[in-house]
Parts: structure tokens; C-alpha cells; sequence
């Protein structure tokens, strides 16, 4: 696997990624019926913003990742990033490698730290992919996502410190 830029070229590849991910409303704050014209100025960034995918020998899109500045002004030192990986490629590391790429950056690019602002609590895997790569979780905002099997469950904010 390897992981590099995201061009225009790949967004047909992204979309239905993207797509899947957050029609199924279980793990993004988006909405549900987010179109392909807002789906793609949301998650292809402009500097400094990045945007990544990560791709099989052959070059297929297995998943995707954007990072940028979590906050503003004073608090522009703090990275967030998000992940996407296609739903057949689930439990084969390709979230791992997006994620240790996403923290290399953030460090390589003098952040002070990585802010996760909305992981939701039944999103068992990823909360524990970041527990491994060195997340806490700071807080939990109760009953903070309404999810489409499990109801109101909370939303957990994970940070890491370099």
C-alpha cells in the first residue's frame, strides 16, 4: 500500500467511497444525503489542508484521508484530520497507515498536537485504531450523535499531544 496526494483524478474513485461512508450514518457528523458538489469541497483541501488517498499496487483507491488546521488563530498549532476507507477494504490496516501518515505530517509540519473533534462511541475499531496510535479521550459529549440502529450514543473527542 502506498499513500500519496489526492488529485482531481481520483475523486472518482473518493465519491463513492465517501459516499458510502456517510450514507450508512454511523461514523460522520455530515449529513446523510450529502451531495457530490459539497462532498468534494469538503474533504479536497487546499493548503494548508492536505488531502490523501491510499492505494493498492494496482492503484486503486483503498481509502482516504484529509488533514488540516482543527482550529484558528491562537489555536492554529492543533491538527485534525478525518479518514474514509472503503467498507470492502475494513480491518486490513489501510486506517492504521492513514493514520500514522496523518500524525507524521501533522509533526513534519510543526503542529503541536492532533485534535479528533466528533468520533462516535460505537465506532468501536476506530476508537481503538486511535487509543493505539496514542489518542485519549478528553471528553465525551453524551448522546452527542443520533445514530441509525443504536439511538442517541456519545461523541468522543481524542487528542494527542507530540
Amino acid at each position: 500500500m502506498r499513500i500519496r496526494e489526492a488529485t482531481e483524478a481520483d475523486w472518482p474513485a473518493l465519491w463513492p467511497i465517501i459516499r458510502a461512508v456517510v450514507t450508512a450514518g454511523e461514523t460522520y457528523t455530515y449529513p446523510r444525503d450529502l451531495d457530490e458538489s459539497s462532498a468534494r469541497s469538503i474533504w479536497m483541501l487546499e493548503p494548508p489542508g492536505r488531502t490523501v488517498v491510499a492505494v493498492d499496487g494496482d492503484g486503486t483507491v483503498l481509502g482516504t484521508a484529509k488533514m488540516n488546521p482543527n482550529h484558528m488563530g491562537g489555536a492554529s498549532h492543533i491538527a485534525g484530520a478525518s479518514f474514509m476507507v472503503d467498507p470492502g477494504q475494513g480491518g486490513k490496516g489501510v486506517g492504521r497507515a492513514l493514520g500514522e501518515h496523518a500524525l507524521e505530517w501533522a509533526r513534519t509540519e510543526g503542529y503541536r498536537a492532533m485534535q479528533f473533534n466528533a468520533v462516535v462511541e460505537t465506532n468501536t475499531r476506530a476508537v481503538e485504531l486511535w487509543k493505539s496510535l496514542g489518542f485519549e479521550i478528553v471528553a465525551t459529549l453524551e448522546e452527542g450523535f443520533l445514530h441509525p440502529r443504536h439511538g442517541y450514543v456519545g461523541l468522543h473527542i481524542m487528542y494527542q499531544r507530540f
